[in-house]
């Protein structure tokens, strides 16, 4: 479980990166990598949504200050 902990955590970080980049600079960092491929480029978007609901569920059981483990 701590490998897919860790994916989903990294396509976090690329989703808020892109997102960020959006917002900031109106550029997509995903399309401008994978736009020729949009097969590819929407299993990204479907990736960064899955590991968005994966964490969102599983957060209070792995963070140490959420679950009042680090206190």
């Amino acid at each position: 479980m701590k490998a897919v902990h860790i994916v989903a955590y990294l396509l976090l970080f690329v989703g808020g990166l892109n997102w960020g980049l959006v917002g900031l600079f109106n550029f997509n960092l995903v399309h401008a990598l994978l736009g020729s491929w949009s097969g590819l480029e929407m299993l990204v978007y479907v990736l960064v949504g899955v590991a968005t609901l994966y964490v969102a569920f599983t957060h209070k059981t792995d963070c140490k200050v959420c679950s009042g483990k680090g206190k």
